[in-house]
């Protein structure tokens, strides 16, 4: 479980392909290595990856195929810099939201203009996951925790601070780029829990219609 608070920017040394649709990442970093373990799991650009080898400097990965298919990493060159977060301590303070590291899909950057002290990014809801986004609400870009503002049918839009550009790499992202998708897990699973009370006929009062009426759906259902 992560927050999507990111730690620091991890620069990928090799990216080695075993196969097709597998691959091998060995990234730098510094903070991460503290307290690294075998086993650990870390985030990479929000995907939740395990430690299988590392030294003071660097640490590997393995990239299986179906996380090459979801996910932007096999885009990856050595040089490319990464997001990095260690995966949530049970007595650290909960900066961001609840982040599985497990990405729904990839989106591309739309547009990206400033806007005073802030940055402004309109970026394509990935295909199928329209119902996951809720203006006010949590989504997680390349691992970084944010507040939707705005959402339209097929794209949403997101607000950066100076602070997240610096520390992210969000900031050194342009229009077009690809980046990873993780919808909030809440609404996932408000959804998932309607859908089946609604297919079941349940008497339920968990309903997408009083979930709406309290406001924790925007525009009904």
């Amino acid at each position: 479980m992560f927050t999507g608070i990111i730690e620091e920017k991890g620069v990928v040394r090799r990216l080695v392909q075993r196969s097709a649709h597998a691959y091998e990442i060995e990234i730098g970093a510094k903070r991460i290595m503290e307290d690294i373990s075998l086993g650990d799991s870390i985030a990479i650009n929000g995907v939740c990856l395990t430690v299988t080898a590392f030294d003071q400097a660097s640490f590997k990965a393995d990239i299986m195929p179906e996380t090459y298919h979801a996910t932007n990493l096999a885009k990856l060159i050595s040089g490319s810099e990464v997001n990095l977060e260690r995966a949530m301590s049970a007595n650290g303070r909960f900066g961001g939201h609840f982040v599985s590291g497990h990405v729904d899909g990839t989106a591309k950057i739309l547009d990206k203009q400033p806007l005073e002290n802030a940055i402004i990014f309109n970026i394509s809801i990935p295909d199928g996951f329209a119902k996951y986004f809720l203006r006010k609400g949590s989504v997680a870009v390349d691992g970084i925790s944010l507040t939707l503002f705005h959402v339209d049918p097929d794209s949403f839009s997101i607000s950066i601070i100076p602070h997240t550009a610096a520390e992210t790499t969000l900031g050194s992202k342009r229009k077009g780029d690809i980046v990873n998708i993780e919808c909030d897990m809440l609404a996932k699973h408000v959804w998932q829990m309607t859908d089946r009370q609604h297919s079941q006929e349940s008497d339920s009062t968990i309903t997408r219609q009083n979930l709406a009426a309290a406001g924790f759906l925007e525009g009904g259902l």
